[in-house]
């Protein structure tokens, strides 16, 4: 969400030159850390608030926060581009990232090893991915961990027998796999065919005002819901703003 997170940034202060809006990356945990410490205003995430971040939250903030639903997004599983498969279902998902598939032979594809290629645990998009897809159980141990999904793209595209997961934003030249025949397109996302589809949230420690509500107004807004959807996420709602 950093992108869409640095564009929001940008459009609001051209729209309100007089206030200063300072974005940094580290997903969605970090966030929410930062949130719960008081060193954020507000965060970005990925996934909803966990219960042990919401006590911190109490604890430190005296408060359970507020979410706002901004986005959707669809989770997408990428593929080499050379790779002959174009279509898994969720159990044959579930059993590359647990290592139960160490060959795509064994589905029907080309005699190449498996490699699995996933985020870093404070990465809201690693706990999506593990809670809906492997059912709470942890990705295989012999998974390869990078920092950001522009970097999970990158090694897919250059290795063979890769897999890894994103958003629908990122990867225009890997393939984009349909899950149980149902394609990660924006329509399948918004209409709740596509499997592996999630909120994108901000949080806020107390009740939005001032400079915050007027920013959040901003995202719920054409004009962010706008860029929501150039960056390459699903608006909440059409908007016809160019």
């Amino acid at each position: 969400m950093l992108l869409l997170a640095m564009r929001w940034g940008t459009a609001f202060m051209q729209r309100h030159p007089e206030v200063a809006v300072y974005v940094e990356g580290g997903g969605s945990g970090s966030g929410l850390h930062a949130l719960i410490d008081g060193d954020a205003e507000l965060c970005t995430s990925s996934r909803p608030m966990r219960a042990d971040e919401a006590r911190a939250l109490l604890q430190r903030q005296r408060s359970l926060g507020f979410s706002i639903l901004t986005a959707k997004d669809g989770l997408s599983i990428y593929l080499h581009p050379e790779n002959p498969i174009r279509n898994l279902s969720l159990a044959q998902l579930r059993a590359l990232f647990l290592g139960e598939v160490r060959n795509w032979s064994e589905l029907g594809g080309e005699n190449v090893p498996v490699r699995v290629f996933g985020r870093p645990p404070n990465s809201g998009t690693h706990l999506f991915f593990e809670e809906h897809v492997l059912r709470g159980n942890a990705t295989t141990h012999a998974a390869i961990t990078v920092p950001t999904t522009a970097a999970v793209v990158e090694r897919v595209r250059a290795d063979r027998g890769a897999i890894g997961y994103g958003g629908l934003a990122y990867g225009s030249d890997v393939t984009h796999a349909s899950i149980d025949g149902i394609a990660p397109t924006a329509e399948n996302v918004r209409n709740g065919t596509y499997p592996i589809a999630r909120y994108l949230y901000l949080y806020a420690a107390r009740a939005p005002e001032g400079d915050r509500k007027a920013f959040i107004d901003f995202v719920l807004g054409a004009a962010g819901q706008t860029v929501v959807r150039d960056v390459g996420y699903i608006p909440l709602w059409e908007t016809t703003e160019p």
